[in-house]
């Protein structure tokens, strides 16, 4: 008796590990069949659902197949969200497709829903923004556990690449977390070929999405042109080493973020200003975090809250001669005034 391809069992050891933390549960049963009947879990009451989100691409729909065949194994339901950005003229038909095989998969309930993105922050910001909101919105209505998100290796590799050239910091460079809020990536230690060949021995065909050859987007250029001609000047290895990078900068970028916070309760008074005295005493990873902490809090978008800015800010409290003050996007500007440093609205801090 033969085992399944060896892509389909990395997917799908990648979903059961990942599941396994989620619901703290291991295989029901000695073959690891499903807990009880479709939709209940061993005590007979409702079983938690997962949500995958589904494009129909090649890494969803090998998270797809492997959700359905893993949750019902570890006692839990599976269903699916198709996110139609209206992006093609056929965008309808492709988000209808993709919901036809997550059904034919055994994933219920299939969802398709369409938005429309804004203009902030460029499209993809705008399509990713609208994506989350769509889908968190769909996580809550069914009261799903958490979603699935199809993001591989290969795309944590483009996502640090593209921190780097930001120059944002080691929280950039810490990638995409393997769980945020309800949100979960499961496959962020498989290569983006293994869930192309996991499609292939399930017979399953991914569809296309024009916007990742795009070259009008920064991400489509990094998959296209940037990462192949590092791994062709440097050797293979290049995006599983992006994606250890990642790793071990979320480890060091998540213990500085609790310092600072501790710092940032520390140093904010009751109108929310800032002592400048602790902030200038304490280390500039620190200092810096609670800097752009507090511009975040007041108002300024996260998306154009740049390291410049932050500088800025910085100086007011390492550098401080007089100066009216910065401006911030979101039509902030930070003042210091006696010893203090507060953020707000032009007209309230002068």
């Amino acid at each position: 008796m033969t085992g399944p391809d060896p892509a389909v069992a990395a997917v799908r050891a990648a979903v059961r590990e990942d599941l396994t933390r989620l619901l703290g549960t291991g295989p029901v049963g000695a073959a690891g069949s499903p807990a009880g009947p479709p939709g209940t879990a061993a005590t007979g009451r409702p079983a938690p659902l997962v949500l995958v989100a589904c494009s129909g691409g090649a890494d969803s729909l090998a998270l797809a197949a492997a959700t359905a065949w893993v949750a019902p194994r570890l006692g839990a339901s599976a269903g699916a969200v198709v996110v139609d950005h209206g992006w093609q003229p056929d965008s309808a038909r492709v988000a209808a497709a993709a919901a036809d095989v997550c059904r034919r998969l055994g994933l219920a309930p299939v969802r398709v829903v369409a938005v429309t993105p804004g203009a902030a922050g460029g499209p993809e910001a705008a399509a990713r923004e609208a994506r989350y909101e769509a889908l968190s919105a769909a996580a809550a209505g069914a009261g799903a556990e958490a979603v699935l998100l199809g993001h591989t290796a290969d795309d944590q590799a483009e996502t640090v690449l593209l921190g780097l050239a930001r120059g944002s910091g080691t929280r950039s460079l810490a990638g995409m977390a393997p769980a945020r809020g309800p949100f979960r990536r499961p496959l962020l230690g498989v290569r983006r070929d293994r869930t192309r060949d996991c499609c292939r021995a399930l017979g399953l065909v991914p569809a296309e999405d024009p916007a990742n050859a795009d070259a009008r987007f920064a991400r489509a250029r990094v998959r296209h042109r940037v990462l192949p001609t590092l791994e062709a000047e440097l050797g293979p290895g290049v995006a599983a080493a992006l994606a250890r990078t990642a790793r071990a900068a979320r480890d060091d970028a998540d213990l500085l973020d609790a310092l600072a916070a501790g710092l940032g309760t520390a140093a904010t008074g009751a109108d929310g200003s800032l002592d400048c005295a602790l902030l200038a005493a304490a280390p500039a990873a620190l200092r810096r975090r609670v800097l752009r902490a507090a511009a975040l809090a007041a108002g300024s978008p996260a998306t154009d809250t740049g390291a410049g800015h932050v500088d800025a800010l910085d100086r007011l409290v390492l550098d401080w001669h007089g100066q009216v003050g910065v401006d911030l996007p979101g039509g902030l500007r930070a003042t210091r005034s006696a010893g203090r440093l507060g953020i707000g609205p032009p007209d309230r801090r002068g």
